[in-house]
């Protein structure tokens, strides 16, 4: 444990970014995940509104820097190839 005041700070902030963080990206995966069960049922409404939601916090992850913001591009173009792919 440290002992100087702005080590001990540190140590807060980062546990409760961590936290943070990892809620945040458990929340992208369900959102992927949930379009990609919508996409395999051949449900195309659900599909897409599982889409919109799972682009919004892939958007948000990249932004804050949760993950890169070529691997949030390239995500995004699977899932929406995906959906093409259903609607056509």
């Amino acid at each position: 444990m440290p002992n100087i005041k702005s080590a001990i700070k540190r140590v807060k902030t980062n546990d409760k970014r961590r936290v943070q963080n990892a809620a945040q990206k458990s929340a992208l995966r369900s959102a992927v995940k949930n379009f990609e069960t919508a996409a395999s049922n051949g449900n195309a409404e659900e599909a897409k509104t599982a889409f919109a939601e799972a682009t919004k916090k892939i958007d948000k992850a990249a932004t804050k820097g949760l993950i890169h913001k070529n691997a949030a591009a390239r995500q995004k173009s699977r899932l929406a190839k995906k959906l093409n792919s259903l609607s056509a």
